[in-house]
């Protein structure tokens, strides 16, 4: 059997499994590999390749990284001549323009982390987090220039449990993109694919979070909205407010029985306590600035030396 030509387009360790299931497949070439360039990271601000660019350097695959694959002329040109089968997307952090979406022989497909139309955009794990959904999956598309618009070719729901992480999902999300688009690969080889138009009118949409996201508002939210913005925020940008002054890192909460008013802080029992809209919030799992992560009773002892007032603001 003739093997498939493949572009793939990633960036993060997200993408990285998906990309190891193409080099190891035993129906697929791979073309080349497109991502991002190399970026200052740690305290030394050294350049460092983004994860699927070592993966590719590592193992030998053709490689460009650029900050704009549209306007890499002379590499389009090269590929025109190619013959790519498909072009596989999945977190790139660019838009494919219409010369690029044009070139492949069956087409561009992008891996998506919901089930679509439901959460368009960059953040859609988190943003089923936040909202308290049941659940999340994977959706495959045929790519068009509108952003996650295009025909579906493949739909993976998975159930959300009440307690997961952004961590937790976007690690069990990560590897069934990969199971996903080997579903899908086997389905261009066997030519069963089926295009399914997206409803557009139940589309829904995920921006980018910014660290400011990461505020908790007690007073002008539940007990679940709280929990939910912990847990999907986690780990990034995570979540925080201020105690006595002090930023304070929130990484797990609980409800409690105990009556809190609206917005104010009860440490009596040794636990650090918030009111919120519609109960009580138990705040289990903290770092105050300057301190190490610690649980609240540990932190509220810790604290009982300098301050016999607690308060959040």
């Amino acid at each position: 059997m003739k093997k498939m030509n493949v572009i793939f387009c990633g960036t993060p360790d997200f993408s990285v499994p998906a990309l190891e299931m193409l080099f190891n497949h035993p129906h697929i070439n791979l073309s080349h590999v497109i991502t991002m360039p190399d970026r200052p990271a740690g305290r030394g601000q050294k350049l460092q390749s983004p994860p699927v660019a070592t993966f590719a350097k590592e193992n030998r695959i053709s490689l460009i990284q650029t900050e704009n694959i549209n306007r890499e002329e002379e590499f389009l040109n090269k590929i025109k001549n190619e013959k790519i089968d498909a072009i596989i997307v999945l977190a790139f952090a660019q838009f494919l323009g219409s010369k690029i979406l044009t070139l492949p022989k069956i087409g561009c497909f992008n891996i998506h982390t919901s089930l679509l139309p439901k959460y368009r955009g960059a953040a859609p794990i988190q943003y089923a987090l936040l909202n308290g959904d049941k659940e999340s999956g994977v959706s495959i598309q045929r790519m068009v220039k509108a952003m996650d618009a295009g025909d579906l070719v493949h739909s993976f729901p998975m159930k959300i449990d009440d307690n997961e992480t952004g961590g937790q999902l976007y690690t069990r999300l990560k590897f069934q993109a990969a199971l996903s688009l080997n579903t899908l690969i086997y389905e261009l080889i066997d030519n069963t694919i089926t295009y399914i138009p997206q409803n557009h009118e139940l589309a829904t949409f995920a921006p980018t979070l910014k660290k400011e996201d990461g505020f908790l508002d007690f007073s002008n939210k539940t007990c679940d909205e709280i929990h939910n913005q912990v847990r999907a925020l986690i780990p990034w940008p995570g979540t925080w407010c201020k105690l006595n002054g002090k930023r304070l890192k929130v990484f797990a909460v609980e409800k409690s029985l105990k009556k809190t008013s609206l917005g104010n802080c009860d440490t009596s029992d040794g636990n650090l306590l918030i009111g919120c809209k519609d109960g009580t919030l138990r705040l289990t799992d903290v770092q105050i600035e300057g301190k190490k992560r610690a649980s609240d009773s540990s932190l509220i002892n810790g604290m009982k030396n300098s301050t016999k007032e607690f308060q959040i603001n």
